[in-house]
């Protein structure tokens, strides 16, 4: 298997295994930040070790990409690899604040006090800023890199462009109180580059950077 290919696969597994870490920990979650009268512990522990694979997920797709996406531009390899290891910090600061209201919860306080709901606000925040935000300075990084070297099927980046703005102005919507980060408007400016990452993982994973483009860049 040619290097090009090793990397290629190792990143699409990478961005699949974002979505399978992420999506579960936030259904586990989900009780103790609605304020349940009794979170699951093992489910909360559990939720916090995906998020940290899925920090540790973000942190090696900007490290296994940078080889290649570095023969296109090192702005886009170097700015995507600093982009993803601040959302990586992001999600294991949200990590932690999910830890410390488990702890405060468990310990007896109520979630309607004070501290309990200040810890919920400091996740909901965190996932704002990183995973609500961070992921379309990803792709402006990213995506003009490979299209620019044609690395991928020109459809995959351009869906990946479409969604900066996207994500960005509802992001910034959503911090200024114009709707919920769960609304459907949010969630429809999150597909475009949710649909990016997915199909940017599928393809590098099944087929791989087109050979032609790969020996081009060489």
């Amino acid at each position: 298997m040619p290097a090009h290919r090793r990397l290629a696969l190792a990143a699409g597994l990478l961005y699949l295994a974002t979505f399978a870490t992420s999506i579960p920990a936030a259904a586990l979650y989900a009780p103790l930040l609605a304020g349940a009268a009794h979170p699951d512990p093992t489910g909360i522990r559990v939720a916090a070790l995906l998020e940290v694979l899925l920090a540790v997920t973000c942190i090696g797709t900007a490290v296994v990409l940078a080889p290649v996406v570095r023969r296109v531009s090192e702005v886009a390899a170097f700015g995507f690899a600093a982009a993803r290891t601040l959302e990586a910090s992001i999600i294991v600061l949200g990590v932690v604040t999910v830890l410390v209201l488990a702890g405060a919860r468990a310990a007896g306080v109520d979630a309607d006090d004070p501290l309990a709901a200040s810890l919920v606000e400091a996740h909901r925040w965190a996932f704002l800023l990183g995973p609500g935000l961070i992921p379309a300075v990803n792709a402006l990084f990213l995506a003009p890199a490979l299209l620019r070297g044609r690395l991928v099927p020109r459809a995959i980046p351009l869906v990946g462009i479409v969604g900066i703005p996207l994500l960005a102005a509802s992001a910034c919507a959503t911090l200024f109180g114009a709707f919920d980060q769960t609304s459907p408007v949010a969630a429809a400016a999150a597909a475009p580059i949710a649909l990016w990452e997915l199909s940017l993982g599928l393809w590098l994973t099944f087929r791989g950077f087109r050979p032609s483009a790969v020996e081009r860049l060489v």
